[in-house]
């Protein structure tokens, strides 16, 4: 049987351990509060995120990593993009030598432009063959009562991304392979930045036709960067791509959205941030995305727009003037 150790116990970090198990996983799911772990131990039920949702028997919690760790197949890590430097140097020394490290995170570094398989990759001195990230529309809520939907688990080693799709296909969710990570997890931070545009869209009172404008330029700007970066093309029509960046910009179920929409009603980023507990990650990966498409003389314009909102105090009426100003010219240039 397969061991898992989930760190942490947010939402999308329990969700996920609910799959491994259900796909016959057994799962540690590593909580920072001794009341989640008891409940969780107790009732099968996490009280701060999806309490309403019961857990499998196969899934136990410990506020000890040490205790999770060592005996673990597969190490996977849900933590929030700035912190996972931090708390991996903490944990890899506990991790077996052999263990594959699965990102569930979608965000960049910042201060360093990394993605967070090479946050990975530095901090526990493992090879890209030893990493991989889930990636696609997972909205937690919804997997969590088990609708439909379909993922994608990338890795430079097609061998790893076998592996950890038979750990987590269930009757819910299908996993499919990818062997290009950058272009996956481009897809993921990106299409947060893009969410929150489409949230402000929604705050102001905007229609499907600037939804759906937004969204398709948004992935153009996810593929100039990531093509630049060396990214299969074909992976933003796929999951990790178009798919991520529809639900994530669609459903209200999106933090990153319900934080725009809540900006383009008129709140300030100071307001937004003391209301919305959970973590926006477009709200941090905006810069160093913009920082390294700078650096590769990319064109990123809507996300260049919200860091003006976020940072700047540009009212996002006026964000949406300067990109329908912009001097018009062909969809795309062949190549």
């Amino acid at each position: 049987m397969r061991r898992a150790a989930v760190l942490t116990a947010g939402s999308w970090g329990t969700v996920f351990a609910k799959v491994l198990a259900d796909a016959g996983a057994r799962v540690t799911l590593v909580a920072r509060d001794t009341e989640i772990a008891d409940s969780i131990n107790d009732r099968h039920v996490n009280p701060r995120y999806l309490a309403d949702i019961r857990l499998p028997d196969l899934v136990r919690a410990t506020v000890h990593p040490e205790a999770a760790l060592p005996d673990a197949d597969l190490v996977v890590l849900a933590v929030p993009s700035h912190a996972l430097r931090g708390r991996l140097a903490a944990w890899a020394p506990l991790v077996a030598p052999d263990a594959v490290y699965v990102s569930l995170m979608k965000g960049m570094e910042v201060g360093t432009n990394c993605r967070m398989s090479e946050v990975i990759a530095q901090v526990a001195g493992v090879g890209p063959e030893r990493v991989a990230v889930v990636s696609g529309p997972n909205l937690a809520r919804e997997i969590a009562v088990e609708d439909p939907a379909a993922t994608v688990v990338a890795s430079t080693s097609p061998a790893t991304a076998h592996r950890v799709q038979a750990a987590c296909w269930t009757p819910y969710l299908r996993p499919y392979t990818n062997v290009d990570v950058v272009g996956c997890e481009l897809g993921g931070a990106v299409k947060n930045v893009i969410a929150l545009a489409a949230g402000m869209l929604e705050g102001m009172g905007f229609g499907t036709n600037s939804q759906a404008s937004l969204i398709t330029r948004g992935l153009a700007e996810t593929m100039r960067l990531g093509v630049a970066l060396g990214a299969d093309p074909m992976t933003f029509a796929g999951l990790a791509g178009l798919g991520d960046l529809v639900a994530t910009c669609g459903s209200s179920l999106s933090r990153n959205r319900t934080f725009g929409e809540r900006l383009g009603r008129g709140m300030t980023l100071a307001q937004v941030l003391a209301q919305q507990r959970q973590v926006a990650e477009g709200v941090r990966s905006c810069r160093p995305l913009l920082a390294l498409a700078g650096s590769l003389g990319v064109a990123m314009p809507i996300t260049r727009q919200v860091e003006r909102v976020l940072y700047e105090g540009l009212p996002p009426l006026e964000a949406v003037k300067d990109l329908m100003s912009r001097e018009p010219g062909p969809e795309y240039r062949p190549r």
